[in-house]
């Protein structure tokens, strides 16, 4: 009971203090004059509209990274590698995108905090392309896949869909880096980076070629590749265009680990 009346005695002391400082400040609002007052809610109003404003318009910093390229690749068994350093015995074929967000496999045991990867790996089938144009806007990079040993009878094919990807509006205005990773260079009868970089240039230059004569209103979405009258060559593109080598097998894909790196930043 007396401990009862003490907490009622401190009650009441702190509403008596409390209805004195109420009495000051109000006092002391009706010192200040009305214009001041108005002022000061105005620029807390006007800051907090602004924050608001920040808040809203501010876009989050573009940590997805896109694999693609033509089916058997080897896209899947790279996405593999990088998330849980497995090649799931090297024989994946996926007709739906694999998607994740994750340390990649190789930094999971620094002591450093790693900024985490959103990797989606797009189907490579001509009737599933279309994902690509689903995801790009939110891509800070992109990795196209190409078979280094079965190069020569996809090349064609591959140059074409390395060529409407380099011609996307959202690729060209965002300056979205591209890496050519020549993908199973493990193998003895692989072609080289060097070879396929060019094989790809001289293909590209001939659908640059051949697709000029599409009418404008055909093409108005898409920007023309390289400098008129001149060989095509990807420095020429408005995009940061890199050629390198892995093997999604053996697990050599430090290339494609620092081309994720470089553009997914913490």
């Amino acid at each position: 009971m007396e401990g009862l009346e003490q907490l009622k005695t401190q009650a009441g002391r702190l509403k008596k203090l409390a209805g004195q400082w109420s009495s000051q400040a109000l006092e002391y609002i009706h010192q200040v004059p009305s214009e001041q007052i108005y002022a000061a809610v105005a620029i807390l109003l006007f800051t907090s509209f602004l924050l608001l404003l920040v808040r809203l318009f501010k876009r989050p910093k573009a940590n997805t990274i896109l694999l693609t390229g033509l089916s058997g690749s080897g896209k899947t068994v790279l996405f593999y590698q990088l998330r849980d350093g497995s090649s799931h015995h090297g024989t994946v074929t996926s007709m739906e995108p694999n998607e994740g967000t994750f340390v990649l496999h190789s930094e999971k045991l620094k002591n450093g905090k790693e900024n985490p990867v959103h990797l989606i790996d797009v189907p490579g089938h001509s009737r599933l392309r279309a994902k690509l144009d689903d995801v790009l806007p939110q891509a800070a990079g992109i990795v196209f896949v190409v078979d280094a040993l079965e190069f020569l009878p996809n090349c064609r094919a591959a140059s074409e869909y390395l060529y409407d990807i380099l011609t996307k509006v959202s690729v060209v205005r965002k300056k979205i880096p591209v890496l050519i990773l020549c993908n199973k260079t493990d193998k003895v009868t692989a072609h080289s980076k060097e070879f396929i970089r060019k094989q790809l240039e001289k293909e590209i230059d001939k659908l640059r070629a051949s697709r000029s004569v599409i009418s404008t209103a055909d093409i108005a979405n898409d920007f023309t590749l390289g400098v008129p009258g001149e060989p095509f060559s990807f420095s020429q593109c408005q995009n940061k265009v890199k050629v390198a080598e892995a093997s999604g097998v053996t697990g050599e894909i430090s290339e494609v680990e620092q081309f994720i790196r470089d553009h997914v930043k913490s």
